[in-house]
């Protein structure tokens, strides 16, 4: 059983929720780098986006309405939605210094209709009786600090993105500002969402599709501690108008070796993956947002590959995890997802241990879901997850709230919509919203504060740890 005060919802974000409507340029978030990213020619031709443009996408920007009333009639009682950057602050807040005035200096240069209208949307959920968990940063960054066509052709530029020295100080402006607006109606606080992602997409793992797609092991080192450096101000920024709690949401992996306890390279995957950013953001965080999808399966590297500050000593082992065939079968005989992801919901019940055993801070289950456009597995992913996170539970893990990823389908990044996370089917002509079998699994979970009805349903055998 699930207390009482614990979180059922979903998560959204900004630029995967918001556009609907390409007709209205008002409604349209172009200053943003993964605006232009999605729609450049060299990407496009080259196949690194799918093509798919986010101003076609769910219109969460004028249908909140209708998506808080979906979430209060299956059962939820948190949304997590995220704020655009580049929506407040379209140019560039560098010329206004830190110190006295800084508020209201940088509220003159403030897009107010968007101020507004996120209001909006805090105040309907609200008046739903849905808590308003906002996050600040999810990948995207404004024009006006990263400019990702510069920095892969090499071309001399001040907009660097993560890179740049001078994006923290302007993340904590954003941060504080947006504190300023909304502390009255905030009930969580992040910073960002999987900083860790930003680095190793847009630095280590180009394939991925993600801006700058530059390959400089240095940067994605460099870009993660400013990114941590960020998180850090922000923090004590945000913690100038609220006491209310401010985390960080950070996507984690768990590590299984494909030889038995080959602890060194498991500890150098950990540290690499989870701990190096976690680490230095520890003692400026009120909970820890936890993201899983799946495991990673690793095996020793020959010879160990350094890098400026660390130490590469293992290497992805395909067709398990995160390497499956897309809506194939792992070779664990486990489903995988229409990504090519593995369901493992035991790597979330070692996170969830581990994570807590580390830094003892209240954790919160911000992301789970599966790309299932047809709903295959979902209800099977999300009772064997919340089979793991209660487990953890009874086990003396402090665990608050358990966010879906996500209540409707949205833009998946470069792979655009063809990768369905909702729990309600979206047509994207109609900007309609049909619960999918799983959300009444969903709604019964959350009504009754348990799982047991569903435990014999495991085909198969997710639930045998």
């Amino acid at each position: 059983m699930f207390p009482k005060s614990f979180m059922f919802g979903a998560s959204l974000s900004g630029f995967q929720f918001e556009m609907g409507n390409p007709n209205d340029i008002k409604e349209l978030d172009t200053q943003t780098d993964w605006f232009v990213w999605v729609r450049d020619l060299e990407n496009l031709l080259n196949g690194i986006v799918s093509g798919d443009l986010p101003e076609n996408g769910a219109w969460y920007w004028r249908n909140y309405e209708k998506i808080h009333q979906l979430a209060v009639d299956f059962g939820m009682d948190t949304l997590r939605i995220g704020i655009e950057w580049s929506r407040i602050f379209p140019t560039s807040t560098k010329e206004i210094p830190f110190g006295e005035g800084m508020l209201e200096k940088l509220d003159e240069i403030a897009n107010k209709e968007a101020v507004e209208h996120y209001r909006k949307m805090m105040e309907d959920m609200k008046a739903k009786g849905l808590k308003v968990f906002v996050n600040l940063n999810h990948f995207t960054l404004p024009l006006w600090i990263h400019d990702p066509f510069a920095v892969r052709k090499g071309k001399p530029t001040d907009k660097l993105g993560w890179v740049s020295d001078d994006t923290p100080k302007e993340f904590a402006k954003y941060a504080e500002y947006i504190a300023w607006k909304f502390s009255d109606i905030v009930d969580y606080w992040s910073s960002m969402n999987e900083p860790h992602v930003v680095a190793q997409l847009g630095y280590f793992q180009i394939m991925a599709g993600f801006p700058p797609n530059y390959f400089n092991p240095e940067w994605y080192i460099k870009s993660l501690k400013n990114q941590a450096l960020a998180h850090n101000l922000a923090y004590d920024a945000i913690k100038k108008h609220t006491d209310k709690p401010v985390g960080v949401i950070y996507s984690f992996t768990w590590f299984d070796t494909l030889k038995p306890n080959d602890e060194e390279i498991f500890e150098n995957a950990m540290w690499l993956a989870n701990w190096n950013y976690m680490d230095q953001v520890k003692d400026k965080i009120d909970y820890i947002g936890v993201n899983y999808y799946t495991r990673s399966v690793i095996d020793k590297l020959p010879t160990p590959v350094n890098f400026k500050d660390f130490e590469l000593n293992w290497y992805t082992v395909r067709g398990y995890g995160y390497a499956c065939p897309e809506g194939g079968f792992a070779l664990s005989g486990r489903p995988a997802s229409e990504f090519g992801w593995e369901i493992y919901p035991e790597g979330l019940y070692y996170l969830l241990k581990a994570i807590y055993e580390r830094y003892n801070k209240p954790l919160i289950v911000t992301e789970n879901g599966i790309a299932d456009e047809k709903d295959k597995y979902r209800s099977q992913v999300i009772i064997s997850h919340l089979y793991a996170v209660e487990k953890a539970m009874n086990e003396g893990v402090d665990v608050r709230g358990y966010l879906h990823w996500s209540i409707i389908d949205n833009y998946e990044w470069a792979k655009g919509y063809s990768k369905r996370f909702g729990l309600a089917y979206t047509d994207l002509e109609k900007k309609t919203y049909i619960p999918r079998p799983s959300m009444y699994v969903f709604r019964e979970i959350a009504r009754t504060r348990s799982i047991d009805q569903f435990k014999g349903y495991d085909p198969y055998n997710l639930m045998k740890f």
